[in-house]
């Protein structure tokens, strides 16, 4: 049986707690500077989470921040920086809206259908990133940057109403989808709302990242090849071949993460659908440390922030600004950085401490014998 190794954990949990810790200090030094009370903003915001209401929006919008985060994940054990998750993610619920309102299919086939759509539109996009990294040593930090710009373009161009766009007041739509390809949540009741049915999908999404980059061959070769493509090259492994694959199936996770929201609830793509997901996703996998379940935490936090801050709108006597959350977050992807590197720098110092001190044991366990003898 593998030993328990305490002091993983304890550095994989340090980095997240200090970057909380520290950012709530930051925003309680913010507010004090502003005249406000320090700490009724935070209880303000955890009193919401006792309304069923809240819990379902809570959960709803965790189930898009996760996908998306997975997918910024993967990039991430392979040692790339997709920033294109935003543009893969918009361009995949455009394209998925567009396919949901002109084809018809029995649901059974309808929804596979759509989930295809929306992870082969955002491969395909993340793809050519890929593919100029490995041919023409694009970095794909720019790449996926201009990507995002060119699929904002690319979206405004087809949802006009000489291609696909159907125009519903002043909004141009994609039109309704069909309601085959609707995907129908769990009902907690009229005043409650309705949990998304694709969250379900966001845990076996979680589930098999996990699975594949710690149970198969695959998973090892593309942390190898993160870890360092000499090495994984020495072993037979084809870092080019990999870097495309890994940039493929995170631009398909990317691709279905805005799915849950449109297939469960609004059934069309519109310039009002929510923009910045995969920036967001960014920091989240950062404070998850790329691991399913640190993700799921952070996934749930930033979703609780995004929720739970209006009602400091509506306190009483005074108000609140609801941009409190906005600076808790932010600071909270600050604090990551410094804090990460602050506890990557102690587990290397406990590290090196530890193997001097096995190093001495042995040297005096050597020595202990020829003393023993010269006697």
């Amino acid at each position: 049986m593998k030993k328990f190794d305490k002091d993983r954990l304890l550095l994989a949990v340090a980095g997240p707690v200090i970057a909380l810790v520290s950012a709530i200090l930051l925003t309680s030094v913010v507010l004090i500077a502003s005249g406000k009370n320090p700490i009724e903003p935070y209880g303000l915001m955890l009193e919401q989470v006792g309304f069923s209401d809240v819990q379902v929006l809570i959960i709803n919008q965790a189930s898009l921040y996760y996908i998306a985060a997975l997918a910024v994940a993967l990039g991430f054990r392979m040692n790339l920086f997709n920033i294109g998750v935003d543009g893969q993610y918009r361009l995949g619920a455009m394209m998925t809206a567009v396919v949901g309102a002109h084809v018809a299919l029995p649901s059974f086939l309808q929804v596979p259908l759509l989930l295809l759509v929306g992870a082969l539109t955002g491969a395909f996009w993340a793809g050519i990133a890929g593919v100029l990294k490995v041919k023409r040593g694009v970095s794909e930090v720019v790449a996926t940057i201009m990507l995002n710009a060119i699929a904002t373009s690319v979206i405004g161009y087809l949802t006009l109403t000489d291609n696909f766009g159907v125009l519903v007041g002043d909004n141009a739509t994609t039109g309704e989808m069909k309601k085959s390809g609707w995907v129908p949540g769990i009902n907690l009741g009229t005043d409650v709302g309705e949990i998304y049915g694709l969250v379900f999908l966001a845990v076996a999404l979680g589930i098999g990242y996990w699975v594949v980059l710690n149970r198969t061959r695959f998973g090892f070769d593309l942390r190898a090849t993160g870890a360092s493509e000499t090495a994984a090259a020495a072993s037979g492994v084809d870092a080019k071949r990999m870097v495309v694959t890994a940039m493929l199936i995170s631009g398909a996770v990317a691709g279905i993460s805005g799915l849950p929201m449109l297939l469960g609830d609004v059934h069309t793509y519109s310039l009002s659908f929510p923009a910045g997901l995969g920036f967001t996703a960014i920091s989240i996998a950062l404070l998850g440390r790329n691991n399913p379940g640190g993700i799921a935490l952070a996934a749930l936090l930033w979703a609780f922030l995004d929720k739970a801050s209006p009602a400091l709108d509506y306190a009483t006597p005074v108000a609140y600004e609801k941009e409190i959350a906005t600076i808790m977050q932010g600071l909270i992807v600050f604090a990551v950085v410094i804090s990460y590197e602050a506890v990557r720098q102690w587990g290397l110092r406990r590290q090196q401490k530890q193997v001097g001190a096995e190093l001495a044991a042995e040297a005096a366990n050597n020595n202990a014998p020829k003393e023993v003898a010269a006697r």
